[in-house]
C-alpha cells in the first residue's frame, strides 16, 4: 500500500545541490540550489528553479549569467550556510573560505575548491509559479584534474553529494555505467 500525498510536494530525488554564483556591481554571490538540472544535452541547457524573492534572482535576470558549481559532500556545511545565508547580508565567499576564480566566458566567478564548475549564458526565463526557470546554455565547462581517470571525469572519486527530503547524502557505489546491461544481453 501506497500513501497519497498533495500533488504539490516534490518527491523527486535525489537532486544536485549546486552553488550557483553570480556578480552585481563587482560584488559576487553564492546561491544554494537543488532545483537544478540538465534540461537539453545538444545545445547544453541547465535548468534552475529559483524564487524570485532570493537576492541572486535579481543578479542572474539582470546579467543574464551565472555559474554553476558542483560542491563535493565535504562541503555540506557550506553548501547549507550558502542555501540559508542571504547574499544581501555576508560575503559568502569570504564566509565559508571559498576562492573566487574568473571565468572565461562570463563575468560571475568560480568557485576553486568545487570539482565541476560550468559557466552559462541564461537564454529564457520562464516563470512557473513559487519559482522561475532559468535555462542556461553552457559556455564553459571546468573539472579538476585530479578526479580523473582512464581520461575521463570519474565521479566514483568526486565524492558526490545529492539533496532530497530535507537531507543531504552522500553518493555511494558505483553500480554499473550507461548502456552496460543492453551490452550483457546480446
Amino acid at each position: 500500500m501506497k500513501k497519497l500525498t498533495r500533488a504539490g510536494a516534490p518527491m523527486l530525488y535525489p537532486l544536485p545541490p549546486v552553488l550557483v554564483t553570480c556578480r552585481h556591481e563587482g560584488r559576487a554571490n553564492i546561491i544554494t540550489l537543488a532545483w537544478a538540472g540538465v534540461a537539453c544535452s545538444d545545445p547544453a541547457i541547465i535548468s534552475l528553479g529559483i524564487r524570485p524573492q532570493r537576492y541572486s534572482y535579481g543578479i542572474i535576470k539582470e546579467s543574464g549569467e551565472f555559474v554553476v558549481n558542483i560542491p563535493t559532500a565535504s562541503q555540506v556545511e557550506q553548501v547549507d550556510f550558502c542555501g540559508n545565508a542571504s547574499g544581501r547580508e555576508v560575503d559568502k565567499f569570504s564566509h565559508c573560505g571559498f576562492t573566487p576564480v574568473p571565468g572565461q566566458s562570463v563575468d560571475a566567478p568560480l568557485i576553486a575548491e568545487c570539482p565541476v564548475n560550468l559557466e552559462c549564458q541564461v537564454v529564457q526565463v520562464v516563470p512557473l509559479g513559487s519559482h522561475d526557470l532559468f535555462l542556461g546554455k553552457v559556455l564553459a565547462v571546468h573539472y579538476a584534474e585530479e578526479y580523473v581517470a582512464a581520461g575521463r571525469f570519474d565521479l566514483s572519486q568526486a565524492d558526490a553529494l545529492v539533496y532530497g527530503l530535507n537531507g543531504y547524502y552522500r553518493v555511494g557505489e558505483v553500480l554499473g555505467r550507461h548502456g552496460e546491461w543492453m551490452k550483457r544481453e546480446r
